[in-house]
């Protein structure tokens, strides 16, 4: 039969690089987790940034081809997604939010329905680069049910307004804070990441004052921070003065003091408390694993000091022991 069947439709000549790649397509990560790309480019204009210009305006993946990979992933081995893409919220606009398909069902394609299909992966999904937009708000129900990771990264870069303006970013510090304060209400054990930028040009005492008092307002979660350098071609360059350089960097260590000090506070609080991790790595002294409140590379970790039966993928059930201010220290429960 297949004789035949190739007479009309030639046998695929065997390619002896392409015929290795597993059906999930080639991973740079540990087998446990993986990255999960929604998009490619930017409708932005921010003007620190030059990622429009290399890599154009927001395209969409089709949904249904984004779901297919994720559940290849899943029977490949892997336990954790994270979504990436350079504007995460913003998945679907540019195909106006069409519908799509997947094992034969319409899904629209939109960030609220790709979290609800890919909550029933059964596995920790995790969202990076949520751009502030209102629709941020629908996905947060999904969190507090447990469908993904109640874990949101929202890059703010700064807080006061002139700057803001100036970065072409939207909102404003208060209307920030009461999004959060929302966020928490419907989801209390929600985790917010976030990023800023120090010393961008005329960037005042003030403005850095009022980003200060926004993270000690705002009690962040995880937050990184960087001191402002010229990007070649970024239209930041054309706003003024550029700030010295130790004045961009001593803002930058500041802000990392302050925010150190509101992280201890907050892992503290979680000792005695029992949680789920995701183990890592087994090393010499025990195993190493993250909590839902922490993404591979960028947060901190959970020690499991003297314990050696696990592997990495595998999820335990821990007790809090310790903490500092980025990792915490724990037991099997």
């Amino acid at each position: 039969v297949l004789q035949h069947v190739h007479t009309y439709v030639p046998k695929p000549a065997h390619d002896p690089f392409m015929s290795l790649v597993p059906a999930h397509g080639v991973k740079l990560t540990p087998k446990h987790y993986a990255y999960l790309k929604i998009s490619e480019g930017c409708n932005h204009r921010c003007t620190f940034c030059i990622i429009p210009s290399m890599r154009g305006d927001l395209e969409s993946r089709p949904i249904g081809e984004v779901l297919a990979e994720a559940k290849r992933l899943k029977e490949a081995g892997v336990k954790e997604l994270l979504v990436i893409s350079q504007d995460t919220s913003a998945y679907g606009v540019d195909v106006k939010h069409r519908t799509g398909f997947y094992d034969g069902a319409p899904v629209r394609t939109s960030m609220k329905a790709l979290c609800e299909e890919l909550g029933k992966l059964d596995i920790w999904v995790r969202l990076h680069y949520v751009y502030p937009y209102p629709s941020v708000d629908d996905v947060i129900p999904l969190m507090a049910e447990g469908k993904i990771l109640p874990y949101l990264d929202v890059p703010f870069q700064h807080a006061s307004p002139k700057i803001l303006k100036a970065m072409k970013r939207p909102a404003s510090a208060e209307n920030t804070l009461e999004r959060i304060a929302k966020w928490r209400s419907i989801c209390p054990e929600i985790v917010i990441r976030s990023t800023f930028i120090t010393g961008f040009p005329g960037e005042t005492e003030e403005d850095f004052d009022q980003l200060i008092q926004f993270l000690e307002d705002a009690k962040l979660d995880r937050v990184g921070a960087f001191a402002y350098s010229p990007v070649e071609g970024a239209k930041a360059n054309e706003l003024g003065e550029l700030l010295p350089e130790d004045v961009r960097e001593d803002r930058r260590r500041w802000l990392m003091q302050v925010q150190e000090d509101i992280s201890a506070e907050k892992l503290a609080a979680k000792i005695d408390t029992v949680i789920e991790v995701l183990v890592d790595e087994v090393d010499e002294e025990g195993t190493i694993a993250r909590s839902k409140a922490d993404a591979p590379e960028i947060d901190g970790l959970v020690y499991i000091d003297g314990h050696f039966d696990a592997q990495p993928g595998d999820f335990l059930q821990v007790k809090v022991i310790d903490a500092d201010h980025h990792d915490l220290y724990a037991q099997l429960a």
